[in-house]
């Protein structure tokens, strides 16, 4: 479960990282509940980069950005349900999922995008309507 500490960004105040904060959501019924869902550090320019290119796209990710002393926890989780292990399960800042699966950090989401990959993933998740 998330601690109560973790808070979401100002831009997603009324969103599932909200709730993350009140009924203490895992990481995984996060990631099951939203089409977009960025896990950040705060105050980090890779996540503010990530999450600019998805609103970009015309996507409203839902983000949660996470206290230092938080990290370990949440990425504990991700990678436990996603059968991640050793040096791979290491805390990757921005960690960003659509449609339930664990695209990557900046480096696998700009790879994404000029591909030309990321934006069919988008329309798949539900993320994208045109």
């Amino acid at each position: 479960m998330l601690p109560a500490a973790a808070n979401p960004t100002p831009e997603n105040k009324n969103s599932v990282g909200e709730a993350a904060n009140n009924v203490g959501k895992s990481v995984r019924d996060l990631v099951a509940e939203n089409a977009v869902m960025v896990f950040g550090r705060k105050g980090c320019c890779m996540c503010h980069v990530v999450k600019l290119l998805l609103q970009g796209h015309g996507v409203n990710p839902t983000v949660l950005d996470v206290d230092e002393q938080n990290e370990a926890d949440v990425t504990r989780q991700w990678s436990a349900f996603h059968g991640i292990e050793g040096p791979a399960a290491a805390a990757k800042f921005p960690a960003v999922f659509v449609g339930g699966e664990l695209l990557g950090g900046l480096d696998e989401i700009m790879g994404a995008h000029i591909s030309g990959e990321l934006v069919p993933r988008l329309r798949a998740a539900g993320a994208l309507w045109l």
